[in-house]
């Protein structure tokens, strides 16, 4: 029979090895700091892109790490008006993107707020604002009960189910987070990245409400990171990193939760994690700077509020190619609008008419440097 972390006599009382993480939580710590200091230099509207394009990565990849596809244009529709960003004109956004986007901004904007059983059940009542996951009802804004029955990670069809993973009794639950939230809360000597992967280790174990787990301790690891920079702005996405290594991501959770106290192997696969979460950094950077290049370019000609949208569309990273049709369909436009748009963008050097013509006809941007994005 499986005993899980939680079940171990010293739980939660983790131990690692130190020495075994020094040299990769230094390397850690010092890109932090350099990628802070390149963000510094920017200027504040750079940096204001910067973070909505992480913030954007981080809501849209959290939810793609469970299965849940987001719209990207709504997430970051819904991310800049809440942040007072001018994108241009707005996608309006469902329930479940405003949720998770309220989520994520709490967490990381109030970073310095202490958490609290009320804050939890309301990030997990904003990722489920119909009190359903799919076509189940379940326990939202308060902890899973014993009605749910047991909480199990499983895969494979019903009948021949692996159980990955079995969490503490819904009996534990007030007593298992309130260790939890006082210990994230308090003061420890433990540095603070740490201190991100152990509460994202620790909250998944509990897992505490009926769904939504992973994307709170997520964002709970956010807030960690947040305060370990003393800064809301988010220059990185973690989420996507793990999107990225999803598999190896459940794989390392699983052999953790049916291990000892000993968590250094979990800590050394955050920290990897985190350093590549760095690199990705890089591509938001040269995605923001090729923008400002190319409307520093353009700033002597005028766009009406569509054409600015589909430009802002195509570095973002169009799906397919883009044609009369689909700007028509996206911009709510006639044909023959879309056509004049386009024939004013191609005539101004902004877009050129691809090789393929005829019926077939799409554009890209004249600009190579976006276009090679």
């Amino acid at each position: 029979m499986t005993t899980y972390i939680h079940e171990l006599k010293d739980w939660p009382h983790f131990t690692w090895d130190a020495s075994k993480l020094a040299q990769k939580l230094a390397a850690v710590r010092n890109r932090q700091g350099r990628l802070s200091g390149r963000m510094e230099e920017l200027g504040i509207r750079l940096k204001t892109e910067a973070n909505l394009e992480a913030l954007t990565e981080e809501v849209t990849k959290s939810s793609e790490i469970e299965g849940e596809v987001l719209s990207r244009e709504q997430v970051r529709s819904s991310l800049a008006r809440r942040l007072g960003i001018d994108i241009g004109a707005l996608t309006p956004s469902e329930r479940n993107v405003e949720g998770i986007v309220e989520m994520m901004l709490d967490a990381t904007g109030k970073y310095s707020t202490p958490l609290s059983a009320e804050r939890l059940f309301g990030w997990q009542a904003a990722l489920f604002p119909t009190g359903r996951s799919g076509m189940n009802k379940i326990t939202v804004g308060a902890w899973r009960t014993e009605a749910s029955g047991p909480m199990q990670v499983v895969s494979e069809p019903i009948g021949r189910a692996r159980v990955h993973y079995e969490a503490p009794k819904a009996a534990l639950l007030a007593d298992e987070m309130k260790a939890f939230i006082d210990w994230f809360n308090g003061e420890q000597q433990i540095d603070a990245v740490l201190k991100a992967a152990i509460a994202h280790l620790w909250f998944v174990t509990i897992h505490p409400f009926e769904d939504g787990n992973g994307r709170i301790a997520r964002a709970i690891a956010d807030m960690a990171l947040a305060r370990s920079e003393n800064s809301s702005q988010r220059f990185y996405s973690m989420s996507a990193q793990i999107r990225q290594e999803r598999n190896a991501y459940y794989d390392i959770l699983e052999a953790t939760q049916k291990g000892e106290l000993d968590i250094t192997e979990w800590l050394e696969w955050f920290l990897d994690c985190l350093d590549l979460a760095f690199d990705r950094a890089d591509t938001i950077l040269a995605s923001v700077l090729r923008k400002a290049r190319f409307w520093k370019k353009h700033a002597d000609q005028s766009f009406n509020d569509r054409q600015r949208a589909m430009i802002e569309r195509l570095f973002e990273g169009f799906e397919g190619k883009l044609t009369s049709s689909k700007w028509a369909l996206l911009t709510k436009s006639s044909q023959d609008t879309a056509l004049r748009d386009i024939d004013d963008l191609v005539a101004k050097g902004v877009l050129t008419k691809d090789a393929a013509g005829g019926r077939s006809t799409s554009y890209s941007l004249t600009d190579a440097d976006a276009a090679n994005r």
